[in-house]
């Protein structure tokens, strides 16, 4: 599959920021023995806020390039989207709280698994509605599909460089 150059500079610069999370991935194993605060506090950090706003910046010009958005469309369509982005962050992140070792009932944590599912797809119902508003349904099929691809280049990407 041949990249178009502006997709292409896209990704390395996708990839040069990743290799920041790969360093992070290399702290030695012992480090995260019991009793070992040093390396229980490297474990707990989150990845880098500003690491993620340029990922996100990112994939917003990568998707802004792939749907095509006149300015008009651009202007409305963004703070809808990055309010989307930030409901479904904070539903998989209270999924993956759910999935932690500190989850003892296996039952409870079925039970909220799936409502935290639940809660996505409303999320992404209500949304789709709400992109339906700002632009034609061509184009928000191409968000969807383009947020996949931006998805997979990134993961294959993040694969090759470890």
């Amino acid at each position: 599959m041949m990249m178009k150059p502006f997709t292409r500079h896209i990704f390395i610069t996708l990839l040069l920021l990743a290799t920041g999370y790969g360093a992070w991935a290399q702290i030695p194993r012992n480090s995260f023995r019991p009793g070992n605060a040093n390396g229980a506090q490297r474990f707990n950090q989150a990845p880098n806020a500003a690491s993620m706003q340029k990922v996100e910046s990112i994939k917003e010009s990568f998707l802004e390039q792939k749907m095509q958005l006149s300015a008009d469309e651009a202007a409305r369509f963004w703070p809808v989207y990055r309010r989307y982005q930030d409901e479904l962050r904070e539903v998989l992140r209270l999924k993956r709280i759910n999935n932690s070792d500190a989850q003892a009932d296996g039952r409870e944590q079925i039970r909220k698994n799936m409502e935290y599912d639940s809660r996505m797809v409303r999320i992404r119902e209500r949304y789709s509605d709400e992109f339906l508003k700002i632009l034609p349904p061509e184009k928000l099929s191409k968000l969807y599909k383009s947020e996949r691809e931006f998805n997979d280049e990134l993961i294959r990407r993040v694969g090759e460089h470890q």
